[in-house]
């Protein structure tokens, strides 16, 4: 089992061969290589939206090539995740390309950032250009990050419209930060508007996060967890045991979890992640062991996103984001992402006001020593 979480794409040749065996023999042999028909966790009911997911979909966040994704539906995939914003706005190409033919036999998410409600109109219809389909079944805000935004009434007046226009099934909020405080808000919102919150959740998460989840389904919300794999990082620590199965069995051992999305980027990486669906997802000792060794691993530079340094940093630096940036850099290996979601952040929030310092005061209550990883990522988003 792999250990590198990132390897590179699938090479054309083996393309070309998966696209001449078909997805009947795919699935043959997916068949054979896992066992007996998946269990009743393979497949699980996406809140009040009643879409029928599979628990593992994919995040199409870091796939260039619509012959991965085609690869992911052969082995049992059928909810994926996309963005308005992703590659440039290219990524809804890719996935355009991929689902051709296939349309009715998976499920479609899609964001857009928030901003005035003619705005995002332009842009969900952009998105179904790309996707080149008539409706998507979810589609978010992306990015939320406070109960303000949840409510604000460009957001929820654009969502309903383009529902009532009948450009999406379902409406929702992808969420990377104050996730309690943007699920809590989701469900206080009175006209119960929407139905899907995408959540950062891992096996290193908080516990209020589990709890604002439970929350969520309680209140009819599907759950999508994405970050599932805590950055993919490369450890020498582990050798070649791999920690990624047992980060997704981690995720959906969750029952208030509907689906998770990993980014899958190769054939490797699609048989690996897709067979948990095959496995209880009950953690075994060796899997606490496997995810207890690779967290201690990556604790120098993993951030928990647990909020506590808001507010240590007099220069206002949206320490949290930055640190996702250089998730997607060092964990991902990703400059091009990486880059990507740097240049959203505000300029007032941005690692460009860390020169006005002599001294960086911010502080993690987790450990983080948060003056080397902010001048390594200045170095990085500021220098380049």
């Amino acid at each position: 089992m792999r250990r590198n979480r990132n390897g590179g794409s699938m090479d054309r040749r083996t393309f070309m061969k998966l696209s001449a065996v078909g997805a009947a023999g795919i699935m043959a042999s997916a068949g054979a290589e896992t066992g007996a028909a998946a269990p009743p966790s393979a497949r699980r009911v996406l809140g009040r939206t009643g879409l029928n997911v599979s628990t593992i979909g994919i995040g199409t966040f870091r796939t260039t090539e619509p012959a991965v994704i085609r690869v992911a539906f052969d082995y049992g995939v059928n909810y994926l995740d996309t963005a308005r914003n992703y590659h440039n706005g290219r990524n809804e190409e890719y996935v355009g390309e991929a689902i051709k033919g296939m349309r009715d036999k998976v499920y479609i998410a899609t964001k857009v950032v928030l901003d005035t409600k003619d705005k995002m109109m332009a842009e969900v219809e952009t998105s179904l250009a790309k996707l080149g389909t008539d409706y998507v079944d979810v589609l978010m805000l992306h990015h939320i990050d406070s109960p303000d935004q949840v409510m604000s009434e460009d957001g929820r007046g654009f969502l309903a419209e383009a529902r009532k226009q009948g450009k999406t099934r379902f409406v929702g909020i992808s969420t990377h930060k104050n996730e309690v405080e943007v699920i809590d808000a989701m469900l206080a919102e009175p006209e119960k508007l929407f139905d899907v919150v995408t959540v950062v959740y891992n096996f290193k998460s908080v516990e209020p996060i589990t709890d604002a989840i439970a929350r969520a389904v309680e209140g009819g919300l599907g759950v999508v967890a994405m970050k599932t794999q805590a950055g993919g990082y490369e450890t020498k620590e582990l050798g070649d045991i791999s920690p990624h199965q047992a980060a997704l069995k981690w995720v959906i051992q969750n029952p208030n979890v509907h689906t998770a999305i990993p980014s899958m980027v190769n054939l490797d990486q699609i048989k690996e992640d897709t067979a948990v669906m095959q496995m209880e997802p009950k953690l075994s000792k060796r899997d606490r062991e496997v995810l207890e060794r690779y967290a201690a691993a990556i604790a120098p530079y993993y951030c928990l996103r647990c909020g506590r340094c808001e507010g240590t940093c007099p220069e206002g630096v949206d320490i949290q984001t930055v640190n996702r940036c250089m998730m997607y850099m060092e964990g991902y290996r990703d400059p091009g992402n990486a880059r990507a979601a740097y240049a959203e952040l505000a300029p007032e929030a941005s690692l460009a006001q860390c020169r006005q310092c002599g001294v960086c005061k911010a502080q993690c209550a987790n450990g983080l020593v948060l003056s080397e990883r902010l001048a390594r990522a200045r170095h990085i988003f500021e220098q380049a």
